[in-house]
């Protein structure tokens, strides 16, 4: 693992969910497959880690309300890269026996434009995830 820290990269991005255990079905198929692995485990938490870069799900009893609207002021979505389409493929036809939906189907797998391929996955708590293939330069 290459744990070298460069300035400007992220250290970790932490979702509150209101589900943890109904999100750490979803999130963590994903981030395992993505090459994650379990960094952190507490009764209100967990992460995983890649290289130096960590996510963390967290239940707060701070929350505001209990579910994610992408379309209101804050993050609408993360994006991962993806080393293949085939991969992309793979994961979105596996996506929902681990409780996504592929988001924007009629244009699935260039919902971001025919030079982007990519696919759009949503949770049950409405968390928005893009695996985008890296397979192609952008702008080629």
């Amino acid at each position: 693992m290459n744990d070298k820290i460069t300035t400007g990269t992220l250290h970790h991005v932490e979702v509150w969910v209101p589900d943890l255990q109904r999100a750490v079905i979803s999130w963590q198929w994903l981030l395992q497959a993505l090459g994650y692995t379990l960094f952190q485990d507490w009764s209100a938490g967990r992460s995983w880690r890649l290289g130096a870069t960590y996510l963390v799900l967290e239940q707060s009893s701070a929350l505001s309300t209990d579910r994610h609207d992408r379309c209101r002021p804050g993050v609408n979505h993360l994006a991962f890269h993806v080393e293949s389409r085939a991969l992309v493929e793979a994961l979105a036809e596996q996506a929902p026996a681990h409780g996504w939906t592929l988001m924007f189907p009629d244009r699935h797998p260039h919902a971001g434009g025919e030079r982007h391929y990519a696919a759009y996955l949503e949770d049950m708590d409405g968390f928005e995830v893009e695996l985008v293939a890296m397979d192609r330069i952008p702008g080629s």
